[in-house]
């Protein structure tokens, strides 16, 4: 035994496990008279929010919550949901955010499957909730205690469900002492499930460690200062909001809550709030820089903006930079916390022209500094790709910011981590500073003839045309190339282009096998966070085929 090993044991005294309900603690210490949420006409200090927290902990305790239980909640980007993030991970208990888009069938069966005991709900998602709930009975056999949310900023119907109402649910409990973190840094802190496109959902179990890195890791990412503005854009339900609760609560910042994303609201808070900072997909982005001019006059500070989701089109990156809003594209996926990467600027890009800036910026980048590891690799001899930008394989990360694993599917967690990295399914180059740069999801590579045609390079192409406000490119069945490409495109408001004017754009920069062969101006169909939902255009495009 070495001598260093020897009387210097871990102890109460010099090791704590690391949890991100620390961060409140904290700044409801030192920073307990500053704004920590504004939401409608409602304000709370980081001292209120921290005894609110404690309260919501109380009362889920009174509920037998503990260690290892599931809460769900089903709700917008309101105090309640910043609340949930302090609240239950302090019990040892697993937070369990639902999407607000999904439909009742899926509802009920994340909450069965994730074994859920209590469902916190907004009024607003009452009627789909309520259908959940039901089917939760009657085909799963399971019965969860509900707390109604009632904001008063929702001003639409909604009926109650349960027996106890929120805020008078909190005023009947003393908060505890204190939001204490887990004995175990591994322990799970959320179940977070993927879009289930291909079968069942996964259920992506985060840990207390990566969630505390990966928030630090935010920060300092952006180098963001004290007390930012942060506008929430973002659903808190994505990846618990790419672990931003825990770094605005790190940086004694303010929530600025958004129940709607819509650009008059987004400017019109940024305005009224002075919000320095914002994350957002691609498709959000869009809505600021194509909103009318007016829409953004009395906008002085500067105002910086976080883009992940998809890959983002250089039109957006430009878009951006022309209004004067700073982007920094990250790159990530539910499994790492949502993002683990980032495309860090350095000095001498600044002085390339904006289209070598748009590119520089547009790639995925580089690990984020808490992540252990990031490359790209063979995914069959699971050997690193040269960085000569041309040789493609599956970017892997590895490290304290990937999760434990799938809830309840080992064989899944298995293939995920073989080889001893988290297989991301994106396939990329590593150019010669080590930067990488997405060119598509494996299962969204159109092999047209033999030849590999990357949908997000079309799509890009597209974007450059002025009239193009959202596209998505898909495969088409064919029964001479086996594949080709066909775009979906929606157009910004007032603008008109036709299908031959489109292709006629694209044969002017890219080769021809890669010019769609078919456009069609539909809505495209995405998530809530802005995501495009390419299955369901890959079937559009089948079934419209099989007709054919």
């Amino acid at each position: 035994m070495s001598i260093y090993e020897q009387h210097l044991d871990a102890c109460a005294a010099n090791y704590v496990a690391l949890s991100p309900v620390s961060f409140v603690e904290r700044s409801a210490e030192v920073f307990g008279d500053l704004p920590a949420v504004v939401h409608g006409q409602r304000r709370y200090t980081w001292a209120q929010v921290r005894e609110r927290s404690a309260r919501l902990a109380a009362a889920l305790k009174a509920l037998g919550i503990g260690h290892g239980d599931t809460v769900s909640v089903m709700l917008p980007n309101t105090p309640e949901m910043v609340e949930a993030h302090y609240a239950v991970p302090a019990l040892g208990a697993v937070l369990n955010t639902l999407n607000t888009r999904l439909d009742a069938p899926l509802l009920a069966w994340q909450m069965n499957h994730c074994e859920a005991r209590v469902l916190i709900t907004d009024r607003e998602f009452a009627p789909v909730t309520a259908k959940a709930l039901e089917l939760l009975r009657s085909e799963h056999g399971r019965q969860v205690t509900v707390v109604d949310v009632c904001d008063a900023e929702y001003t639409g119907l909604g009926d109650r469900l349960g027996t106890m109402e929120y805020e008078a649910w909190l005023a009947a409990h003393e908060p505890l002492a204190r939001l204490e973190g887990p004995r175990n840094e591994w322990d799970a802190i959320a179940v977070s499930y993927t879009s289930g496109t291909t079968g069942d959902p996964k259920g992506v179990v985060t840990h207390h460690r990566g969630a505390y890195l990966n928030a630090v890791c935010n920060a300092a990412t952006w180098t963001m200062p004290h007390f930012p503005r942060y506008l929430w854009t973002l659903p808190m339900f994505h990846c618990n909001g790419w672990c931003f609760p825990w770094t605005v609560a790190m940086l004694g910042g303010t929530h600025v809550c958004l129940r709607r994303v819509e650009a008059a609201a987004i400017l019109s808070a940024i305005r009224e709030h002075g919000v320095d900072q914002y994350c957002a997909a691609p498709i959000v982005h869009s809505l600021i820089y194509n909103a009318p001019e007016d829409l953004r006059a009395g906008i002085t500070q500067q105002v910086r903006g976080m883009v992940a989701g998809a890959a983002p089109p250089a039109a957006m990156i430009e878009g951006m930079a022309s209004i004067g809003f700073d982007i920094t594209h990250v790159y990530g996926l539910t499994e790492v916390y949502g993002p683990a990467s980032v495309a860090v600027k350095r000095a001498a890009w600044a002085d390339e022209n904006l289209s070598e800036q748009t590119r520089l910026n547009g790639r995925q980048g580089v690990r984020y500094v808490l992540q252990e590891g990031m490359t790209v690799m063979d995914p069959e001899t699971m050997r690193e790709v040269p960085a000569d930008g041309q040789t493609m394989g599956e970017i892997m990360f590895r490290g304290n910011i990937v999760m434990k694993g799938y809830l309840k599917n080992p064989k899944a967690t298995e293939t995920a981590f073989e080889g001893g990295w988290f297989h991301t399914g994106d396939l990329a180059v590593m150019e010669p500073d080590r930067y990488v740069k997405i060119k598509d999801r494996s299962k969204d590579i159109i092999i047209s003839g033999g030849e590999n045609i990357s949908s997000i390079e079309v799509e890009d192409t597209l974007y450059r045309h002025p009239a193009v406000l959202a596209c998505a490119v898909v495969a088409k069945p064919d029964a001479k190339w086996g594949e080709t490409p066909v775009a979906y495109v929606e157009c910004k408001a007032g603008a008109t282009v036709t299908a031959e004017e489109l292709v006629a754009h694209c044969k002017g920069l890219l080769a021809g096998y890669k010019v769609p062969r078919e456009i069609r101006f539909e809505e495209i169909p995405k998530t809530s966070t802005g995501k495009i939902q390419k299955f369901q255009l890959r079937e559009r495009a089948r079934s419209t085929s099989a007709i054919e």
